[in-house]
């Protein structure tokens, strides 16, 4: 069975930073594009961060040069470095990738998402 697993979420001040991660386990023959998510109750989910299978990035406009996206096909693991956190980032982050499984054709999957909190 495959998984996608998010972890480093948590509470935090405005100004902090936070590293969310998501690793990939499973019968994975190969990974795709990579992308990170949030969504906020009431409001649609929104595109933060995606990243190829070649490195290529990209960002919303509200995290742009706030947040890094990064992955490590060794570990089969996205990261989204967050630094400057603001009150607005406060969200449920999902991450979600292309993956080939077994011999499958190249699917969309999520992860059930982590919470990640910026208050005073």
């Amino acid at each position: 069975q495959v998984q996608l697993v998010e972890s480093g979420g948590g509470l935090v001040q405005p100004g902090e930073s936070l590293r969310l991660s998501c690793a990939a386990s499973g019968s994975i023959f190969s990974i795709g594009t990579m992308n990170w998510y949030r969504q906020v109750p009431g409001k649609e989910r929104e595109l933060v961060a995606t990243i190829t299978s070649a490195g290529s990035t990209r960002y919303a406009d509200s995290v742009k040069g706030r947040f890094t996206i990064s992955r490590d096909n060794a570990k089969n693991t996205v990261y989204l470095q967050m630094s400057s956190l603001k009150p607005e980032d406060t969200a449920v982050y999902y991450c979600n990738a292309d993956l080939v499984v077994g011999s499958l054709p190249r699917l969309n999957y999520w992860g059930q998402g982590t919470q990640v909190t910026v208050s005073s």
